[in-house]
């Protein structure tokens, strides 16, 4: 049964104990990596409507998604640059290959799933890149996706054109 405190000096007794019994710790053991059988770490992206599925392993740099290579499944240059992003900043250009399945969404989601899947099996491979790649956000999931249609509407929040005759 819990004692009661009847006076302020009481409580910060009782503080004080508790205090000093037990400190609060942190596990400061560094983190493990995490590969499979043939040396390759896997992570899942996700943005907007599309999930990728990415395995990266020690490489050249090879960027395949979906059985096509990075420039022919990204055409426009801007999205390449999203998916070259992750080695940028972990500063491993070249030195991993990615190959990647991505479903859903368009081009624009599809490269920023890949990206995204990219970091975290990045920081799953070499767990000293985590720092540089939570720092520039690419471990943090963009939950931002596109608002619904509602019912009696042209759009998520267009109306029709009103007419008073």
């Amino acid at each position: 049964m819990a004692e009661t405190l009847t006076s302020l000096d009481e409580l910060k007794g009782a503080v004080d104990a508790s205090e000093t019994a037990a400190p609060l710790s942190f596990d400061d053991t560094p983190r493990a990596p995490v590969r499979d059988a043939l040396g390759r770490s896997y992570a899942t992206g996700k943005r907007k409507d599309a999930v990728a599925r990415v395995w990266i392993k020690p490489g050249s740099g090879k960027v395949v998604v979906n059985g096509k290579d990075m420039s022919a499944y990204f055409a426009r240059p801007v999205l390449q640059m999203i998916l070259r992003q992750p080695f940028t900043v972990a500063g491993v250009e070249g030195e991993f290959d990615v190959m990647a399945t991505v479903k859903g969404g368009g081009l624009s989601g599809q490269a920023g799933a890949v990206k995204h899947g990219i970091s975290k099996a990045l920081q799953l491979y070499e767990p000293s890149l985590r720092g540089a790649l939570k720092a520039a956000g690419f471990l943090t999931r963009d939950s931002r996706v596109v608002e619904r249609k509602k019912f009696g509407r042209a759009k998520a929040r267009k109306s029709f054109q009103f007419s008073k005759r």
